[in-house]
């Protein structure tokens, strides 16, 4: 999109929204029906796409990008016409006989920036609440998935108008600030790394637009002395090793019981044998660091420890084994931001306290996961670690519940999404009281002199 047709392209967004169009029922559920028709067409051609970009699988794909698109357009289908309706309240006592609603409005015109890590997922599943909300859209993919954004931006433009979706291309640190620049949106939805995501936020910050962040950060995995060691390392292993790790809610690190440290090091080489084999990078299931900017920065990690599990890496083949790494030290660069790769720590513990100490060098992770059978320890650190959301005896999985509100806190996000919270998201809650005109009593109007006695028995 060229910078100086900006204005006039996103201003044809704005007249659209205005003229009420997006706002019926039917038009947001045709809408969405047009989107999985088109979908579901292009399947092989996006799963052919992330494949391209990433070395996906069409299995992994279809969980992890397309199929959950597709959920999420199911999700919206069966619960629009129900979300739309207005949502009443109770009314306080002081105002009755008032009725109280909550209307749902469509925000406006919406900024969506996506991720190259799941470059579809989450630029579309934001789309589906946005879409059932009854707003326009200006849809900014990665320019690190090449491929995958090819096959997006033609399955927007065949059935979507410019002046209601738009996908805007081009370099993200030109063509963002050129668009917040130059036109107000009404909001903006970014997924992403923190240091961008604050730019992002200042910038919406000087047109008072509201934001949603969906960041990262150093998600801990907690074993505890009573886990089940062989569930822990399977659950473990296919969460931090999906995608080769390039994934916002995989365990960053693993802390784990000193007593329970080598037993879970060799369930972990024997789940990655299971899942990859000896020869990962030819393997059918295992993908490819995305660029070599990523794979210079990942590299670096392996000389911070022992290497007891993979450190295999080829430059020219954006290829690193899946690597699990001892011995390191509280300072190392590996424990200092989000490793976003197929390099997992596991660090020993002795005590609750000493292992919390070590999750808040790194405060409000996007996720937590925690394998105990113990409910006591359950609740101690459930209720001591600020931080997203998370599972116990499990990993990532309820990034795929869709009932469930999805998004960081503090440092690693702002807001949340997913299915009906999706929808949410992208509207405005307009409160409403409607009071009749035939109850109008006249202590609610000046003189007040003699009144607060009965003011501090109506209002409490």
């Amino acid at each position: 999109m060229p910078n100086g047709a900006l204005p006039d392209q996103l201003s044809s967004l704005r007249i659209f929204y205005d003229s009420g169009a997006t706002r019926p029922y039917r038009f947001r559920k045709k809408q969405l029906q047009q989107l999985r028709r088109s979908l579901l067409y292009h399947e092989q051609a996006l799963h052919q796409a992330l494949y391209t970009d990433l070395k996906k699988s069409p299995e992994e794909s279809w969980v992890t990008e397309t199929g959950f698109v597709l959920s999420e357009i199911s999700t919206a289908l069966k619960g629009l016409e129900r979300w739309v309706q207005p949502q009443k309240f109770r009314t306080n006592l002081v105002n009755l006989p008032s009725t109280s609603f909550v209307l749902r409005e469509p925000l406006g015109v919406v900024l969506i920036i996506g991720a190259w890590n799941y470059p579809f997922q989450l630029l579309f599943a934001p789309l589906v609440g946005a879409i059932a909300a009854g707003n326009c859209v200006v849809l900014k993919p990665s320019e690190l998935a090449p491929a995958t954004t090819a096959v997006m931006k033609r399955i927007i433009t065949e059935i979507f108008p410019p002046n209601y979706i738009l996908l805007a291309e081009g370099e993200g640190a030109v063509i963002v600030p050129a668009m917040m620049e130059q036109f107000r949106f009404d909001h903006v939805f970014y997924t992403g790394g923190a240091g961008v995501g604050k730019l992002i936020y200042k910038m919406a910050a000087e047109k008072l637009v509201p934001v949603t962040l969906e960041l990262g950060g150093k998600s801990p995995c907690i074993v505890e002395a009573d886990a089940n060691i062989s569930m822990a390392a399977r659950r473990i292993a296919v969460t931090k090793f999906s995608n080769a790790g390039q994934i916002c809610v995989a365990p960053d690190y693993v802390l784990v019981h000193h007593s329970r440290k080598n037993e879970l090091v060799k369930a972990l080489q024997k789940k990655i044998h299971a899942f990859y084999s000896d020869d990962p990078y030819h393997n059918y299931n295992y993908g490819k660091i995305v660029n070599e900017k990523q794979f210079d920065r990942l590299v670096k990690y392996l000389s911070e420890g022992s290497i007891v599990q993979g450190g295999a890496h080829d430059r020219e083949k954006l290829f690193i084994a899946p690597t699990i790494m001892e011995n390191i030290t509280a300072n190392a660069e590996v424990m200092k931001d989000e490793i976003f790769g197929p390099i997992l720590p596991v660090i020993p513990f002795n005590t609750m306290e000493e292992a919390m100490t070590i999750v808040r060098q790194h405060p409000e992770p996007l996720a937590l996961y925690l394998f105990t059978r113990s409910k006591k320890k359950e609740r101690a650190w459930l209720g001591s670690i600020p931080f997203g959301g998370g599972c116990v005896n499990n990993t990532s999985w309820h990034f795929t519940n869709n009932y469930l509100p999805f998004g960081g806190r503090g440092a690693s996000g702002i807001g949340y999404y997913h299915g009906r919270h999706s929808f949410e998201t992208f509207s405005h809650h307009k409160s409403i009281m409607k009071t009749p005109g035939w109850f109008d009593p006249a202590v609610k109007y000046p003189p007040f002199k003699g009144k607060l006695k009965l003011f501090k028995w109506i209002i409490r």
